[in-house]
């Protein structure tokens, strides 16, 4: 055949196979949709390692509903058991209606939510939580029980197995959930207690008088966010920790030692992650509040450096900047938000003279120590004009936080050129910079806030990031950590987090940073090859492949560029780096990056291997 004929003919194909006619259009059950789109309702997928995993979603979804019940006056325990993959919740409500049970977990837009005479301030997804946790199960049960009688429906992957109602006279009222997350949604996951507690804590924080158990274990708190507050923060505040409650907003604080701010905040029980409106309008208001009660004209930064707070608030049409609600974006509740958290504050401090002294020594050290780093500041930007117009050692990327695909940007801390040289070339140029350390980081534990200002690697490190005089300025969504797999590669790591937790710990509040996993080994013969990220996985590699090669890779130089853009593209694996309690890193820091004491000598002797 003739190569321009049989090219024709080639093209004509595809262009058939391309026709966008009647054909073409799909229409998706919504659980069928749910299951294709998980995204969109979910958020991430993930394994279990992180907070924000699909698995704790689902299980969210549950509790909420639980939780909406509890809201609106109608019982006071919610049971909760996770077993392996199995999540089982059982709440003393109202119950659902019986004869719309399977609706109410099978219908998108089917629910009672939409009705503001039932449900006033939701926490739920509005009526599709529920469904998404039953298209996303491979084994879902639900049973309602209601003035002694119960329905009850199974579900496999959304579609109803089975249905049955009867008597049940010694039952409570309330509903029941079971469920077994589906592994060709979700593939090999497990479930991290450390995090399920911490939600369980949260839902028992915001909800004072509701009593939770997660697997026998009891939750309560009859102090609301005062108790957050103090679990987060304890006995390293300056001075009492602050509290103010009424209807729709409650509200907590207290100053520490440490650097930056810390905000936990909530909307109708859901915790926003990345803050919003009603955040911003509690940093203003507070900021106004000390001002009127000291009758000065304080800054923020100086009014707000140390400040630990804890806010919720209460909307009947929350507007969140994503499905999965991390950020609040209602720009109408900032007035009335600022004045009540002012007048909250100004109460306060009338209240307690010995924490307003406190407060205020604390605020007057700020703006000394802010009046010397300028001085600091000064000399580091005239130290570095002089090296070069640029930052040394950072390839930056075209997007960065502000921009449309801003929050997909992400930058990388190296060890050393030879480690960078792979990402470098393997990188996505749009939304991946990388920045070069020429060596092991000076270690900042125990040191104040001039010292990074006089490393000039340490400040051409925060330059790079835009952090200089705000984290608010930050100029990346992801800040990666990518060092070698060896004793040199985890202290600088351990270096790094201990500048992130000494002077800019909100960014890891926040989730801002992670650790880049790569493979530490490769297996492969003439037709496979397969990459591995642990010794068991190697092992498991090895016997399945007949005449395997083994590569062990020592550090990121080793792998190719062409190898590695694998490793930072779609099929990236990160490791958020979180932290339990805040107030126990100082502590922490000081026991593995401090001066080199008996104590840690006796540690890393006792558990070396």
């Amino acid at each position: 055949m003739h190569p321009i004929l049989g090219d024709f003919k080639l093209s004509m194909a595809k262009a058939k196979n391309n026709t966008y006619d009647e054909s073409k259009i799909k229409t998706l059950s919504s659980l069928e949709h749910i299951r294709l789109r998980s995204g969109m309702y979910i958020g991430r997928l993930g394994d279990g390692t992180n907070l924000d995993d699909g698995i704790y979603i689902l299980i969210k979804e549950v509790i909420d509903n639980s939780i909406d019940e509890f809201i609106m006056g109608n019982g006071s325990k919610i049971v909760v058991q996770v077993e392996e993959d199995r999540v089982k919740v059982r709440d003393y409500g109202r119950g659902i209606p019986l004869g719309k049970v399977i609706d109410c977990v099978s219908i998108i837009n089917t629910g009672a939510k939409y009705n503001d005479d039932v449900f006033q301030f939701s926490v739920g997804l509005n009526g599709v939580g529920t469904k998404a946790v039953n298209a996303l199960s491979e084994y879902f049960r639900v049973v309602s029980f209601r003035e002694g009688k119960f329905f009850e429906a199974i579900f496999e992957r959304g579609n109803l197995k089975k249905k049955r109602q009867g008597k049940a006279e010694k039952e409570s009222d309330g509903t029941y959930v079971e469920f077994v997350p589906d592994k060709e949604i979700f593939g090999t996951y497990k479930y991290n207690f450390e995090f399920i507690d911490q939600r369980i804590w949260n839902y028992a924080y915001l909800n004072s008088g509701l009593t939770l158990y997660l697997n026998k274990q009891k939750y309560e708190s009859k102090n609301g966010l005062l108790d957050l507050l103090d679990s987060e923060v304890g006995e390293t505040t300056i001075y009492d920790i602050g509290y103010f409650k009424n209807e729709k907003v409650e509200f907590a604080f207290a100053h520490t030692n440490t650097y930056g701010e810390n905000y936990f905040s909530f909307v109708n029980g859901q915790y926003t992650s990345d803050g919003g409106t009603h955040q911003s309008a509690f940093r203003e208001g507070f900021l106004k509040g000390v001002n009127e009660f000291y009758k000065k004209n304080y800054s923020g930064v100086d009014a707000r450096d140390g400040l630990a707070g804890a806010i919720a608030i209460k909307l009947q049409n929350p507007v969140f900047e994503s499905q999965t609600k991390n950020k609040l974006g209602n720009t109408e509740i900032r007035t009335w938000l600022v004045n009540e958290v002012k007048s909250g504050v100004v109460d306060f401090l009338h209240k307690n003279s010995d924490a307003a002294k406190k407060l205020e020594d604390k605020i007057i050290t700020n703006e000394k120590l802010r009046k010397e780093l300028n001085a600091v500041k000064k000399e580091a930007r005239e130290a570095a004009k002089k090296i070069a117009l640029k930052i040394p050692n950072l390839k930056d990327c075209k997007y960065h936080l502000g921009d449309k695909k801003g929050e997909d940007s992400m930058i990388f801390i190296t060890e050393g050129l030879s480690a960078s040289g792979s990402i470098v070339s393997a990188r996505d140029v749009y939304t991946q910079a990388v920045f070069s350390l020429r060596g092991k980081p000076f270690n900042v534990c125990g040191k104040n806030r001039t010292a990074i200002y006089k490393n000039e690697e340490l400040f051409n490190l925060m330059m790079a990031l835009g952090i200089e005089n705000d984290v608010e300025t930050l100029r990346y969504g992801k800040l990666v950590i990518a060092t070698d797999a060896d004793y040199d590669g985890f202290h600088i790591r351990n270096l790094l987090l201990t500048f992130f937790l000494s002077f800019f710990e909100e960014l890891v509040t926040a989730g801002r940073v992670y650790i880049l996993e790569t493979p530490l080994f490769r297996v492969r013969n003439k037709k496979i090859t397969r990459y591995c990220y642990s010794e068991k996985e190697r092992d498991e590699a090895f016997s399945e492949i007949s005449s395997p090669e083994i590569t062990r890779f020592k550090g990121l130089g080793e792998i190719s560029p062409k190898e590695f853009g694998q490793f930072i593209g779609d099929g990236i694996k990160l490791v958020k780096v979180s932290i339990k309690s805040i107030k126990d890193i100082p502590d922490t820091l000081e026991f593995f990056m401090g001066k080199n004491t008996p104590t840690r000598r006796s540690f890393i002797m006792e558990n070396l291997v």
